[in-house]
């Protein structure tokens, strides 16, 4: 499994390296059968450290957790204690997914646009209904049954996942957390 640990303004010594590549190997092997890579950042907010870790699976799922303390390994264990959770919850899951598929989950590739929000204390109406384009990003959708797409969100921790539906050939579908704690579904006919 390949390793990024990194800090955003914070030097990351080699046995807090260590810590984490020993840690979140014991996790996966446990859990997840087999990671591609990882991603850990950590950083400084205030007075505490966030660690903010981002595992990739061979099925092409992905997890990710978030943790905060006021000591750094603490932050690690308390987002390594996340991902723990959310990978044994998922376990069975999991290893059904990898034996039923084969390859890995095909992606397609997408634009991705972030607007500028509209200012409240605006009160006159704008002149052209064309919003503003902050920033403009390439995204990949996923290919995944309907099953998969609520594993990954909630792996992911996202309140909503655009993906393309293995079942049907019809196009985009969203899978989104609701307000009353279901899962919505949007499928297009």
């Amino acid at each position: 499994m390949r390793f990024q640990i990194s800090g955003k303004q914070i030097d990351i010594g080699a046995s807090l390296q260590a810590h984490v590549e020993q840690e979140l190997t014991g996790v996966t092997q446990k859990f997840a059968g087999r990671p591609t890579d990882a991603t850990v950042i950590f950083s400084k907010d205030a007075h505490e450290f966030v660690c903010e870790s981002t595992i990739h699976l061979s099925t092409g799922l992905t997890a990710q957790a978030k943790g905060q303390a006021t000591e750094i390994y603490s932050a690690f264990d308390k987002c390594t204690e996340k991902l723990e959770k959310q990978l044994r919850r998922y376990k069975r899951r999991l290893k059904d997914h990898h034996r039923e598929r084969t390859d890995p989950v095909e992606h397609i590739g997408a634009a991705s646009y972030i607007l500028a929000g509209s200012d409240d204390s605006e009160t006159e109406e704008p002149e052209s209904l064309q919003p503003m384009i902050i920033a403009e990003m390439e995204t990949k959708i996923p290919s995944l049954t309907v099953g998969e797409a609520v594993m990954q969100m909630e792996l992911a921790g996202a309140p909503v996942l655009v993906f393309r539906n293995e079942k049907r050939e019809n196009g985009v579908n969203i899978v989104y957390r609701r307000d009353d704690g279901n899962i919505g579904w949007i499928d297009p006919d």
